[in-house]
């Protein structure tokens, strides 16, 4: 069977390509590259020793979405392509809207059109807003978003419900990410955003490499430990794994099914900032500025229902993802310019 992979050259799509790659599976890739970069391709090819198939193009062209599914007889959908910064979101909530919510309509639309059933589904914790209760599980109440990003997924959650409702015949997963960090081991591929980095652990690495002068903290006056917020990461091969799991999994778990992809475990921005440093020898100077709009204070999975009905459970420790993110930020100081 053949899988397609939406926003494959992103940072949890490249993992993902690359593990599936490596379980024998059949892939079909697109990608815009408006947050990656095509040497990703080159890359997972090298890792892998196997011919990807790509098609560049956007979600939102629903000419281009058909010319691929005419050509491919694709079984599954594996769906990454968004916009995924929460502080981005904020200021331009219009194009995380058009981007997020009419790619994945697009998507569907033509999906129903070649009469193809399975889609597992890039969601986010972002959906459970200002948590309920902590640990989060798939119980607690979601669409208290605090973030056009968030927003975006929530909505999206709800519209894959509505469609499965009204056609029994798919299979969706939503898989709702904590906090993906680290980088595959060997340091061939990881996390190279645009610009500034938006999520922590790229910011301190850019800091420990040369590229930024100090990393800034966003609030140290949260009802937290030690004041600064507190998130489950978890690596993005485990969560890489998560998908393979889901993807092996989805013929017995059928309907709508939704689970947590984390760690179960919460860590502060100053736990992390000294971890890495700890691990690496870096000094990562800081500042401490004001809180962000859209962020809480803390955010942390219980994974269970993945343990049990996915068969799934992340592996790897912080330290872990401390190592493969620094290996491969070492590797690609400017990322895959170089």
């Amino acid at each position: 069977m053949k899988i397609l992979i939406t926003g494959g050259t992103g940072y949890i799509g490249s993992h993902t390509i690359l593990m599936l790659l490596n379980e024998g599976y059949d892939v079909i890739v697109i990608d815009n590259f408006s947050n990656s970069s095509p040497k990703v391709i080159e890359r997972i090819e090298f890792l892998s020793q196997k011919k990807v198939c790509f098609h560049e193009g956007d979600i939102r062209d629903e000419r281009f979405l058909k010319s691929v599914f005419k050509e491919h007889v694709i079984t599954t959908v594996i769906h990454f392509a968004s916009l995924k910064s929460v502080s981005e979101s904020i200021s331009m909530p219009i194009e995380y809207y058009d981007n997020n919510i009419s790619g994945t309509l697009t998507l569907l639309k033509v999906m129903n059109y070649f009469g193809v059933n399975n889609f597992i589904f890039s969601s986010s914790a972002t959906v459970y807003g200002a948590p309920s209760r902590i640990p989060l599980d798939e119980s607690c109440d979601t669409g208290d978003t605090t973030n056009p990003y968030g927003t975006s997924k929530y909505f999206l959650e709800q519209i894959l419900i509505d469609t499965q409702r009204a056609n029994p015949a798919l299979n969706i997963m939503l898989l709702r990410y904590f906090n993906p960090v680290g980088a595959h081991s060997s340091g061939f591929i990881g996390e190279d955003p645009n610009g500034i980095p938006n999520n922590l652990f790229p910011y301190i690495t850019q800091v420990a490499i040369g590229r930024l002068p100090r990393l800034s903290i966003f609030g140290d006056d949260y009802p937290t430990e030690d004041g600064t917020g507190v998130r489950d990461y978890i690596h993005v091969m485990d969560l890489a794994s998560g998908h393979v799991a889901a993807l092996n999994r989805q013929h017995v778990l059928t309907g709508l099914r939704c689970y947590n992809l984390g760690t179960g475990k919460g860590y502060s921005v100053k736990e992390i900032v000294e971890t890495f440093q700890k691990i690496t020898g870096k000094k990562i100077p800081y500042i401490v500025s004001a809180r962000r709009p859209g962020d809480i204070a803390e955010c942390w999975s219980s994974p269970e229902l993945a343990q049990k009905e996915l068969h799934w459970e992340a592996k790897r420790s912080l330290e872990d993802m401390v190592i493969d993110a620094w290996n491969w930020q070492n590797k690609n100081p400017n990322g895959y310019l170089e």
